[in-house]
């Protein structure tokens, strides 16, 4: 289709494209990680890794170690605490299989910058700093693997840091909930394990265990988890994040 444009009294026929700038496409969204293979991990890292089986309560390392090593763990669940100089502790992270952790020390960290606990038995492998930075320089599946797992890590820390600043408690807690059920939108009951305490959901959400009980409470009220020593998630606590 043409457009007439007048000119200096003189008319000149255009394309409608020409008059019109086109909308800008939209950008494809970048793909997501693909998750973490356990089975690349532990070809790559056969015979240079130490395999350790902590159990609960078992201390994996302190706060001002020597950071030399880094952590796969197979199964069982870690958590990540920091004690702050007036003793005041808080949960920074929960580890579960297929996630890395000390790997601060890659980046020159000298020291554990927090402690890393078992909260329930589980399997790790061990890859000491040099033989890791070896593995990532040799294997590129490897290396691919652990690129993923730190881009995944960075999105999730970053979502946090959001929902931290911007989010009610409330919310914070059932973002928490879903996260620990492995959240995938089936419909289905998904129960947290291991176990969780109040004190603990208390301390990663960031306010006092009186009101976690409380929200807890209102939760199976509404039907959105089972809670009886035991927690079971419901997908449908989604809304209580989605919606104000």
């Amino acid at each position: 289709m043409l457009e007439e444009e007048t000119t200096g009294g003189m008319k000149t026929k255009l394309p409608a494209t020409a008059r019109r700038p086109r909308k800008p496409a939209k950008r494809a969204k970048p793909p997501a990680p693909e998750p973490l293979d356990p089975e690349t991990v532990l070809a790559a890292t056969e015979g240079v890794r130490s395999d350790m089986k902590p159990r609960k309560g078992d201390v994996i390392f302190r706060q001002g170690d020597p950071a030399d090593a880094v952590f796969f763990v197979r199964s069982g669940r870690i958590q990540l605490t920091v004690v702050s100089d007036q003793g005041k502790e808080g949960i920074i992270a929960l580890f579960g299989p297929g996630d890395f952790f000390g790997e601060g020390c890659l980046a020159g960290q000298p020291v554990r910058m927090a402690t890393a606990l078992a909260t329930t038995v589980a399997s790790l492998a061990r890859m000491e700093k040099t033989t890791m930075i070896r593995l990532l320089h040799e294997r590129l599946d490897f290396a691919e693997q652990f690129m993923a797992f730190l881009v995944s890590r960075n999105i999730q820390v970053e979502a946090d840091l959001v929902d931290q600043l911007f989010n009610s408690s409330e919310k914070r807690l059932a973002r928490l909930l879903l996260l620990l059920a492995n959240f995938n939108n089936d419909g289905e009951l998904k129960m947290i394990v291991p176990k969780i305490s109040q004190e603990m959901l208390a301390a990663r959400v960031g306010t006092t265990r009186s009101r976690i009980n409380y929200f807890m409470n209102k939760f199976r009220r509404l039907g959105l988890i089972e809670y009886n020593g035991e927690v079971k998630v419901h997908t449908a606590l989604l809304n209580v994040i989605v919606h104000d």
